[in-house]
C-alpha cells in the first residue's frame, strides 16, 4: 500500500487501518463478545498483512484491547518498525474526570498494557463526555497533557478523536493537532462531517474516517446485523440500509467493498479506519479495497440521499 503523512510530522501510514475496540470484547456495543483466542487471531492477521495502522483506546474494553495488543505486541518482540499504534488518552470512565492528572495516569496505563515506552500517535478521546469540559480544556488540563507528550516525545503525533462535530469544530482551530478520528458521519448513509473534511483539509490536518460500515451493518448486512451506528434498529432505521444494499444489488457490488472505497477515495481522507474483530474480517476488508466497483455505480449512488444528523444523537452511550 502507498503511504500517507500525518500532517507535518513525518509520521506516515497506509490509507486503510484497522480499530481494535471490540477486540476488547464491548457486547453493549457491538452486541457480541470477542474472547482472547479470537482477538489474538484477528491481531496476528492485522500485524502480517499490509495495513500499517491500528487504533485502540486506554478505555476499549476497560482496558482489554490495550491488554490484548500488549500481549500480541511482546509476542513480536515489540511494534513491528514502520507500524503505527494510535491509542488515546481517556477520561475516569466512573466519575468522568479529566484533567490533566487524569489525562496522564490514562497514558501511563496504556503504556503498561502496550508494553511500550512511546506511542506513534496519541489522540484525546471523547471530551465531550467529560464531567467539565473546563477540565479537558483549561491551564494545566488534559490537552495540555496531550502536547506535553509530544513535546517530551512520548508520542510522536497528536489528534482528537470524537464524535460531536460541534464540539470538534469548536476545538479544532485552538490547538495544533496533527489529526483527528471522526466515526459513523462520513459514510454511505451519513454526511455529517462534510464541512469537517474541508476545514482539516484546510489546516492540514491529517483525517482518519473511522467505521465507514455505520457500526458494522454495511459489512454484515441488515439482514445479519440489524443495528446502526451501535444502536438496535427498526424497520425504519433500516430503511435506508436496505436502499443502499439495493442500489450494490443492481451492479452486482458488495455493500462493504461500496462502503469503504466511499471513503477511501475520498481525497481529504488520509486513512480508513475499519473495526474488526475477527481474522476473515481483515482479509476481506484488504479485499474490498481492491475490489473494482464501475463508476454506474458511483453514478447511481448520487441520487441517494444520506442523513445530515448526529447519528449518535440518541445513543444510549455504554463503554463495554
Amino acid at each position: 500500500m502507498e503511504k500517507r503523512q500525518i500532517g507535518g510530522t513525518g509520521i506516515t501510514v497506509t490509507p486503510l487501518g484497522f480499530g481494535a475496540s471490540g477486540l476488547g470484547s464491548m457486547p453493549d456495543t457491538y452486541g457480541y463478545a470477542v474472547d482472547e483466542t479470537r482477538a489474538a487471531e484477528t491481531l496476528a492477521a492485522i500485524f502480517d498483512g499490509p495495513a500499517t495502522l491500528l487504533d485502540t483506546s486506554n478505555a476499549y474494553g476497560f482496558g482489554r484491547s490495550e491488554e490484548r495488543i500488549g500481549a500480541a505486541l511482546r509476542e513480536r518482540g515489540g511494534l513491528p518498525e514502520g507500524f503505527v499504534l494510535s491509542t488515546k488518552l481517556d477520561r475516569d470512565m466512573e466519575t468522568g474526570r479529566f484533567d490533566g492528572d487524569r489525562a496522564l495516569r490514562s497514558f501511563k496505563e496504556s503504556l503498561a498494557r502496550l508494553g511500550l515506552d512511546r506511542v506513534p500517535l496519541l489522540h484525546l478521546h471523547d471530551p465531550e463526555y467529560g464531567r467539565d469540559l473546563s477540565e479537558i480544556t483549561g491551564k494545566g488540563g488534559a490537552l495540555d497533557t496531550l502536547f506535553r507528550l509530544k513535546e517530551e516525545g512520548l508520542a510522536g503525533a497528536v489528534g482528537l478523536a470524537m464524535g460531536r462535530l460541534d464540539l470538534m469544530g469548536q476545538l479544532l482551530p485552538d490547538w495544533p493537532f496533527d489529526a483527528l478520528i471522526s466515526h459513523n458521519r462520513w459514510t454511505l448513509l451519513n454526511r455529517s462531517a462534510d464541512a469537517l473534511l474541508d476545514a482539516a483539509q484546510a489546516r492540514g490536518i491529517a483525517v482518519f474516517n473511522a467505521a465507514p460500515y455505520a457500526g458494522g451493518v454495511l459489512a454484515k448486512g441488515s439482514a445479519e446485523m440489524p443495528r446502526v451506528t451501535y444502536q438496535e434498529a427498526d424497520d425504519r432505521t433500516l430503511a435506508p440500509v436496505r436502499e443502499i444494499e439495493r442500489i450494490c444489488a443492481r451492479h452486482g457490488v458488495a455493500p462493504g467493498a461500496a462502503a469503504l472505497q466511499f471513503s477511501l477515495r475520498d481525497p481529504r481522507v488520509t486513512a480508513t479506519i475499519v473495526g474488526v474483530t475477527k481474522p476473515e474480517r481483515v482479509h476481506q476488508s484488504l479485499a474490498w479495497a481492491e475490489t473494482p466497483i464501475p463508476q454506474a455505480f458511483w453514478d447511481d449512488l448520487a441520487a441517494f440521499r444520506p442523513a445530515l444528523d448526529d447519528p449518535e444523537a440518541n445513543r444510549d452511550y455504554k463503554p463495554g
